[in-house]
C-alpha cells in the first residue's frame, strides 16, 4: 500500500522559494537571498540566555500559551514600539514563528468556503494556509505601478469586498514595499466597511527604515477585527 496525500496537500504546489534556497546550499560562491532572515547570527545575548537555559535544564513544557512572563514582556513591547495595548493574559499567544501563528489563526477564523483575500505577491505559505483551512484563496495583486503597495482600487478590482478575511504583510516579503499610516488608513476603512477580519504580518516591522512602522491594528475600529503577527527572528534597528 501507498499512502496517498489528501487532495487538499496535492492542490498546494511546492515552494519555490525553499527550492532555490537548497540550491544555493549546495554553492559555495553563492549568497542566497532567497528566504527572508538576515546574513548574520543572532545576537550573542539570546544566544548565551539559550545555552544557559539548556544548562539550567530548562527543557520542559511550558504554558500552551507560553510563558506568562513572556508574554507580560510581549504585551509590553507591542505597546512602547507600536502603541497596541494587549492583555498577555488574554491577547496574546506565543508560537514557534509568525508562519505557525498565521497558519493557527487561519484554522481559528475561517469556516469551510470562507473567502479570504490574500494580497500578492505574498510569503508561500500564506495560500497554502488558507486552503489546508478549508478557505478560498482570493489573490489581490499589487504591481510596481503603486510600489507594491496595497489600495482600496486593488481590493475591489478582486472582489474582496466580498470575502471574509483579508491576509495581508507590510512591511512585505518579497517585494520589500513599505506603507505608512496614510496609505493604511483607506485599507482600515475598508476592513470596517466590508467587516472584514485581518491577519496582519508584521514579522518586517523593524525593518522599515524610510519611516517608523505603523500597525493597522491601531486605527480606530480594527484593533478587535485585526490579528497581529510578529515574532523575535528579525534584527531590531
Amino acid at each position: 500500500m501507498t499512502i496517498e496525500p489528501s487532495q487538499r496537500v496535492q492542490a498546494v504546489p511546492p515552494s519555490g522559494i525553499r527550492r532555490f534556497f537548497e540550491l544555493a546550499e549546495e554553492m559555495d560562491d553563492i549568497i542566497s537571498l532567497g528566504v527572508g532572515e538576515p546574513d548574520f547570527s543572532a545576537p550573542w545575548a539570546a544566544r548565551e540566555a539559550a545555552i544557559t537555559s539548556l544548562e539550567l535544564g530548562k527543557t520542559s513544557y511550558t504554558a500552551n500559551r507560553g510563558r506568562s512572563d513572556l508574554r507580560e514582556l510581549i504585551a509590553s513591547d507591542a505597546d512602547s514600539r507600536y502603541g497596541l495595548d494587549y492583555d498577555p493574559d488574554d491577547e496574546v499567544l506565543v508560537t514557534t514563528g509568525a508562519s505557525e501563528g498565521l497558519d493557527l489563526a487561519l484554522r481559528a477564523v475561517v469556516d469551510p468556503g470562507d473567502t479570504v483575500a490574500v494580497v500578492q505577491p505574498s510569503y508561500v505559505s500564506y495560500v497554502p494556509g488558507v486552503i489546508f483551512a478549508g478557505g478560498d484563496p482570493l489573490p489581490v495583486e499589487t504591481t510596481q505601478a503603486t510600489e507594491f503597495k496595497l489600495t482600496t482600487e486593488a481590493l475591489y478590482d478582486a472582489g474582496a469586498d466580498e470575502a471574509d478575511v483579508l491576509v495581508m504583510c507590510y512591511p512585505n516579503n518579497p517585494t520589500g514595499a513599505t506603507m505608512t499610516a496614510d496609505e493604511l488608513e483607506p485599507i482600515a476603512e475598508f476592513s470596517r466597511e466590508h467587516d472584514l477580519v485581518v491577519l496582519s504580518d508584521e514579522i518586517y516591522s523593524e525593518l522599515s527604515y524610510e519611516h517608523d512602522h505603523t500597525s493597522i491594528a491601531t486605527f480606530p475600529g480594527m484593533r478587535e477585527r485585526t490579528i497581529v503577527f510578529n515574532g523575535f527572528s528579525r534584527p531590531t534597528r
